[in-house]
């Protein structure tokens, strides 16, 4: 019966070597969907930032032709 331990015991590890292979691969992508989760947040506050940027730019502006107005009169 040697023989059919022998071959019981490498298709174990082998069932083990897979095993570990698929959740390796697993983890793999979800790391990678992580990160694409990460780049998207930024590019998001990266342009909430210049949104806000834009806004301030259009009040200065707004209130720049205010006080010219004001000191026309």
């Amino acid at each position: 019966m040697g023989f059919i331990d022998d071959a019981k015991d490498a298709l174990d590890a082998t069932g083990k070597k897979i095993g570990r292979a698929v959740d390796d691969a697993k983890d793999r992508v979800e790391d990678k969907a992580d990160e694409v989760k990460a780049d998207a947040k930024v590019k998001k506050a990266e342009g909430d930032v210049k949104h806000a940027e834009a806004e301030r730019g259009v009040t200065e502006a707004k209130n720049d032709f205010k006080a010219t107005l004001r000191d026309d009169n």
